[in-house]
Parts: structure tokens; C-alpha cells; sequence
């Protein structure tokens, strides 16, 4: 009898141990980081690191360029309440590409046409701007668009600095907090990037870009009250 009684105790205390592990759990701030693979690439490491403090989601695949984020942000976003959304649209539209040619042999900065120029990048930014804020009171970050080295063969250099100055114009107005690690960025793709002619990073490239997102969303989570508000819930 004595045996049936621990049992049910330890089976008692047992329940209530996971009930209280998915309360903290679910109590953890939740946020959606929005970008192409450069973002795909480091959101891993974000996760892991900011893993105790937030529950760290990316979009489905690769958020591309403007256009593409006008036509699913509705769906990205509605899914789930969202305590921060995190979101970086860029590389893809200051990209020229050769129109009937596929990915990713349609890249030509000589021949090619811009995917969107400075004032359409504009405009949609500014849209889907104002869809987020329509539908969610998650807090927004900015993260501008990482380094493109010069023999990239599809971009160039100095549209990243036009369109990043562009996006902290709209981030300004809508009073958005941005993350700047364009120049950051630079230092790392030098050390860790794959090529002369690659925007991508190894595995260290995204662990340093990582380190630079990690920080700018613990800092947004503490200064939003956003971890204490939960866990008072």
C-alpha cells in the first residue's frame, strides 16, 4: 500500500514539475526573425544563445526580397502573438538579375536589371511597415543589410549604403529600433566570408554575426520590460 501511495506521490510531483517547466517555457518571450539566407544562417546560433531568455523562430524559407515580403507578411505574422519581430529585407532587391534565366546564374550587375530600385524599395518597405504595425504590438527591429564585396557578381557595394540609409529613414518615422551591423559586417566577411564574391559567411561568420544580433534583442527585451512582464503573467 505504501508503494502505491509513493508512487502516486512521485507520479503527482512529477506532473506538476512539467506543468510548472511549461509554464517558464511558454512564458519565454517569443520572436520572429524575418530575412534571406544571410539571417537564415545565423538565427541557429541566436537561438541557441538567447535560448533561456526567448524562443527564437524564423519565416519559412528565405524571405527574399520586398516584393515577396509584401506578399506573405500577413501570414508570417498572424500565426502566432509576437513579443518581438526582428526583419531585414535588401541583398535581394539591390540585386540585378537577367530576366528568363533561373537562379543563381541570372546574377550580372553589367547586364542585368535591378530587382528594385532605391525609391520602389522604398515604397514596400514602407508597406510592409505599416502591416506589421497594423497587426501586431509585438516590438519591431531593423537590421540593415550585410556587406557585399565589390567582385560580387550581381550587386554593388555602394547600393547596400543607399539602401540601408533608405531603411533608417522609414525605421525613423515609424520610430522602429535599428540594428546597424553593416560595418561590423564588413570586418567579419574579411576574416570569415566565403569568398571575394560571395555575400555568404561560414559557420564563424554567422557565429560573429549572431553575437551582434543576440545582444541587440537581449538589450530590446530589457529595456521593453518585455521578460518581467511575461513572468508576471
Amino acid at each position: 500500500m505504501m508503494n502505491v501511495v509513493k508512487t502516486k506521490i512521485n507520479l503527482f510531483a512529477l506532473v506538476t514539475l512539467c506543468s510548472i517547466l511549461s509554464g517558464c517555457i511558454n512564458n519565454k518571450p517569443k520572436i520572429l526573425i524575418i530575412g534571406d539566407s544571410i539571417s537564415m544562417g545565423y538565427t541557429p546560433f541566436v537561438s541557441k544563445k538567447i535560448k533561456k531568455k526567448a524562443r527564437i523562430y524564423h519565416n519559412p524559407r528565405n524571405a527574399q526580397h520586398t516584393d515577396v515580403g509584401l506578399k506573405n507578411i500577413n501570414k508570417w505574422i498572424k500565426k502566432e502573438k509576437w513579443d518581438v519581430i526582428q526583419f531585414n529585407w535588401g541583398l535581394w532587391d539591390i540585386c540585378y538579375r537577367i530576366p528568363g534565366i533561373k537562379p543563381p546564374n541570372n546574377k550580372n550587375k553589367i547586364t542585368g536589371k535591378i530587382t528594385n530600385n532605391k525609391v520602389d524599395y522604398a515604397i514596400k518597405l514602407d508597406s510592409i511597415v505599416t502591416i506589421i504595425q497594423k497587426h501586431t504590438n509585438a516590438k519591431l527591429v531593423f537590421v540593415t543589410t550585410t556587406h557585399v564585396p565589390e567582385q560580387d557578381a550581381g550587386r554593388y557595394a555602394s547600393d547596400v549604403v543607399a539602401f540601408n540609409d533608405t531603411a533608417k529613414i522609414i525605421m525613423k518615422k515609424y520610430d522602429i529600433s535599428i540594428n546597424d551591423i553593416h560595418g561590423k559586417s564588413m570586418i567579419i566577411h574579411k576574416k570569415f566570408g566565403k569568398g571575394l564574391n560571395d555575400v555568404h559567411y561560414s559557420k564563424n561568420g554567422y557565429k560573429q554575426l549572431s553575437d551582434l544580433i543576440t545582444v541587440f534583442l537581449e538589450k530590446e527585451l530589457k529595456k521593453n520590460n518585455i521578460e518581467d512582464s511575461l513572468q508576471l503573467k
